[in-house]
């Protein structure tokens, strides 16, 4: 397929799809965008008219939303070996759709001071925050890795984790520490994160 590029701004999301991208290996273009700016505007809402960032353009296929550029990723380079074969998907598919939806709203929600009351949890596939962070810490004990080797669905769990955990939203404690620590001890990781650093100062340079 043809070329692969990769829409973000480095104070985004952009930064888990970025460091998939330095694991994947293959080479790639950037475009930085800016918020209230180039990422609401044409020629990008084409691209994702959400007029949102990440996304990548790989050829003609257009993908949208991080755990789904993840795995997309894996599957279009399975020679960087970040997916398991397709009949051993179940702990990987598990992880990455829970972490994009139960543990994100978790959080968001969490983030502005919004507690869902008791007799509405049914209404909300997370139920409520303190049961999504119980089952995941049940689902991360005994692992050093989701699917037995680092895979796509750790770099999303772990950059979501190291988010949270960064910004206040969750305490340093384990499983989750130590899960993150053992995750973003990658020279792709390093990479990503200088990539980014890189380019969030080119960015103020040119204000």
């Amino acid at each position: 397929m043809g070329d692969l590029t990769f829409y973000t701004n480095p104070q985004s999301r952009g930064q888990m799809v970025r460091w998939m991208l330095e694991e994947v290996g293959a080479p790639y273009e950037t475009e930085i965008l800016t918020y209230g700016g180039t990422m609401k505007a044409e020629p990008y809402l084409s691209v994702n008219p959400m007029g949102k960032v990440p996304a990548i353009k790989h050829g003609d296929k257009v993908v949208t939303e991080v755990a789904a550029i993840c795995a997309y990723l894996a599957d279009a380079f399975p020679e960087a070996g970040l997916a398991p074969p397709t009949t051993d998907r179940a702990d990987y598919y598990r992880f990455l759709f829970f972490a994009a939806g139960p543990l994100e709203q978790a959080f968001s929600l969490k983030a502005v001071n919004f507690e869902v009351p008791p007799d509405k949890q049914a209404l909300f596939g997370f139920g409520n925050h303190a049961n999504t962070f119980a089952a995941l810490t049940r689902m991360l004990e005994g692992r050093d890795y989701i699917t037995g080797q680092f895979s796509a669905a750790d770099l999303y769990v772990a950059s979501e984790l190291g988010f949270m955990m960064m910004f206040g939203g969750l305490e340093r404690k384990e499983p989750f520490a130590s899960y993150v620590a053992r995750c973003t001890d990658r020279d792709a990781y390093r990479r990503a994160k200088q990539k980014d650093a890189d380019a969030a100062e080119a960015m103020k340079a040119s204000a």
